[in-house]
Order: structure tokens, then sequence, then C-alpha cells
């Protein structure tokens, strides 16, 4: 039986050229994807028997896509919201990622997942590094398909010191077995992708094993580059470069501290970035390079990366971003007139269309379009913080917030209504986060004083 949804009389904000932003329009779903973008659609033969969702006062724009988030550390929500990224390392890596069972994962990347999809992010890279055995692995992505988010499993290592710090072990070789047991079907919500180390964290032979795996296997590589940590020191993106391992299947997170020869270097490999302003400011990776890669021709790209120290949106994300970018068009003579480029457009397609793209899967979602599947997100915008509307795309970057999402929709199925989660237990579900935290902090030594 054919399954179809018709959304309507919503504000539709399409991020495709040809569609363009349509006030009071309707989109019809069909089977999960998207099948006519118009007006007055429910009187039309295709609509019949249709679930009608109502959407005016609604903003219906593309689902938010994060290309760059540790779900596990979900659980460890504000632990660290002032640390450096050394104190980071130490203590959520050294500390926290030992203590980690299997059902720990578990609820990490299901609470993870679960916010995302509170907060219209619909497609999410899970940069899993917690991967401390076979059934760690299993038991992450088990929550991110029992939370019906999109995502692309990114397998890590385990959560070590010897795996992070000038490390002379090659990638797990269980990635092999994850991919053939958990990843099948082109058209399923979840694909694989190898979260690999880089130089400066592993040993050049190292760095070529990860690599030769990826390739070998056929899969997107996604790598963190170019960030201050002490006593960390060289040029990644030029070694990844100089041993001739850089290609379009790669995505580069943060890349804070890299010069701009080797930000040319990603552009002429065809590489994607992904940046995440808001934790590489208060935790000093360094500064955000998102003019420098507009300039040269990248489309960067957004990431929540840890909730452990920042809020887990993209509205959070894109507004970061749009006043770092404009910051840096500062000039020293204030009698030259203010000339920033970048503009709430252009962090909007940050967190939609380039974020697909970057995960392979622009022909599939980033935009609302017929064919593409039907990754979907109703904003309110008749709230207190939100009317009037005056210009659609400003209600979504500059005024809404989770709180705002009203309805969201992952291929067709409805994840969030009217402001609440489908399907989700919050007692359930709070009383296995709350039990995994206790395990952690009390394993890990960090148990606060009013946890006693």
């Amino acid at each position: 039986m054919t399954a179809r949804t018709l959304i309507k009389g919503g504000f539709v904000v399409s991020m495709d050229d040809t569609i363009g932003d349509r006030p009071s329009t309707d989109v019809l779903v069909e089977d999960g994807r998207i099948v006519a973008i118009d007006r007055d659609l429910e009187n039309g033969p295709g609509a019949a028997g249709a679930e009608v969702i109502h959407a005016t006062g609604c903003i219906v724009a593309p689902g938010f896509v994060d290309t760059h988030r540790h779900l596990w550390e979900s659980t460890l929500r504000g632990s660290m919201p002032s640390c450096t990224l050394d104190q980071y390392l130490g203590t959520v890596i050294g500390a926290f990622g030992p203590a980690y069972r299997p059902e720990d994962v578990y609820v990490g990347n299901h609470l993870g997942a679960l916010e995302a999809l509170n907060a219209g992010v619909t497609t999410i890279v899970d940069w899993s590094h917690c991967n401390n055995t076979p059934e760690h692995a299993d038991a992450g992505i088990r929550a991110l398909r029992d939370a019906g988010i999109r995502a692309m499993y990114a397998h890590g290592t385990p959560a070590a010191g010897e795996w992070v710090f000038d490390s002379t072990l090659p990638h797990p070789a269980d990635a092999r077995r994850v991919r053939d047991e958990h990843f099948g079907p082109e058209d399923d919500l979840l694909t694989f992708a190898l979260a690999v180390r880089g130089p400066g964290v592993t040993r050049p032979e190292v760095v070529e094993q990860d690599w030769a795996l990826a390739r070998d296997m056929g899969v997107r590589i996604t790598v963190h580059v170019g960030m201050r940590i002490t006593g960390v020191h060289g040029s990644a993106i030029q070694e990844l470069h100089a041993a001739g391992l850089m290609g379009p299947d790669t995505t580069y997170i943060h890349a804070t501290t890299a010069t701009g020869d080797e930000l040319k270097l990603i552009a002429d490999s065809g590489g994607s970035a992904s940046i995440s302003p808001y934790v590489e400011m208060i935790m000093g990776h360094g500064r955000p390079p998102i003019g420098k890669l507009i300039e040269l021709g990248i489309k960067p790209t957004l990431s929540v990366d840890v909730t452990t120290s920042v809020p887990g949106d993209m509205f959070t994300q894109m507004r970061t971003a749009l006043a770092w970018a404009r910051v840096q068009d500062f000039g020293d003579d204030i009698d030259t007139p203010f000339a920033p480029t970048l503009t709430h457009h252009d962090v909007l397609r940050f967190a939609t269309v380039f974020g697909a793209e970057a995960c392979g899967l622009g022909e599939k979602v980033g935009t609302l379009a017929p064919g593409k599947d039907a990754d979907i997100v109703l904003i309110r915008a008749d709230a207190i913080n939100t009317m009037p509307v005056i210009d659609p795309r400003a209600t979504i970057v500059t005024s809404a917030d989770t709180a705002n999402v009203d309805t969201v929709l992952v291929k067709g199925t409805v994840r969030k209504r009217h402001g609440q989660l489908v399907g989700v237990d919050l007692p359930q579900l709070r009383a296995r986060v709350d039990a995994s935290r206790d395990h952690l902090l009390e394993a890990a030594g960090q148990r606060p004083d009013w946890l006693a």
C-alpha cells in the first residue's frame, strides 16, 4: 500500500534554486520521497488518502545536516563547558572513554540522535571513536537505528590514550565486520564511513594503512586536522598531500591552524570541510577558517562536535558561524565602511545543502525537490520569538531555536510531531541516561559532590 503524506500550507524554503521560497505551499510525499511541491495539491489525484500535516504558520525546510558529532559523549552533556582542547582530551578520551561499556555507548548514541532529531537535524555524521570492543560498535549502530535518524556512521578507534598520542596502532580490523554486518542497501538510512586519525596523532605508516583500509573498502573518510594541541606539531594536510592520500572522498574537520596553501590542497583534491565554530572558539582549537574556505571554493559545512561543551543544535552553529565570519571582515580603519560578505543565506546553505553533499548524499537530501527523500523540518514561525515572518530564511537562522521545531520527518516517517518526539518514552530514557552517567562519573573518578 502506498504511503502518502501532504504537508499543507506552509512557507516552503526549499534551498533548491529552481523552486525557491514559496508561501502557502504544499509538499506531497509518497513512499518516503517528495513527489510534488505546489499550491492546492490536496485537490489533486496524487493526494488521495494522504495523511495531512497542517503547516500553516510554519516554515517547511530541509532537515539540517550535522557533519561531525561524537554521539557517544551525549551522556556527558555539560561536563566540560569551559575546558580547553587539552583538558577535553585528557578527561573525555583519557578518563571517561575507557570506562564506557557497550550499554553506555548505546545510551549516549540514542540520547544524542534523539536530541538531534528534536532540534531538526535529520542527518548526522556519528564520529564514533569509543569502539573499545566490537560490542561497543554494535551498540552504537543499534542506537542510531532505534532512533530513526539518517546517519553516516563513521567507525573509529577505541577511546584510550594509546590510540591518539603518536599511536603505532592501525585502525581496528573489526571495521570490515561492522560494515558487512550492519550496512547494506543503498536506500538505507545508515551509511558507513571510516573516522580515521591523521598525521600528528599516528605515525606516518599508520596513516597510510588507515587510508588504504578506507579506500579498499570503498567508503568515505572523515578526519580531524589542524588543531591547536599542546605538543602536536606538523602540517597534517601537507603531509597527507605528500603521501598522495588526499581525495574527494575525504572531509577535513576543523583545519583551524591550516595554512592557506594547505586549504588550497583540499580545494584542489575536491575534499570537503566540517567547521564547528562554537567549540573551536570555546576550546581553543583555533580560528574557524570559514572565510578562507569560501575564498578557495570549498563549501563549508557545520557540526556540533561535542555536547560535553556546546549545545546540540544547528541554530547555535549557524549563528556562531555568521557572527565569526563577519567579525573577520572588520578593518583597522574605522572610516572604512564595514563590508562583510557572509549572510544568513550562506550559513543556512552550510547546514543543509553543503552538509548533504559532504556526506555523499546530495542527490537524496539537503534540499526540498521532487525526487528527493522527504527529510523535512517544520519550524513554527508564529511563536513569540519568530513572528512576524519577513524573510523566512532569517527566521530560521536568526530567530528560531529548538523549541520552534514542530515536526520532523526522516524519509517520510514522522519522528517529531507537535513539538514532541514520536514513540519516545522520556521517563525510561531519562532513567537509562542517569544510570549511565552515574556509572561513568564513578568509574572515571569524576563524580561531583552534589551527586554523592
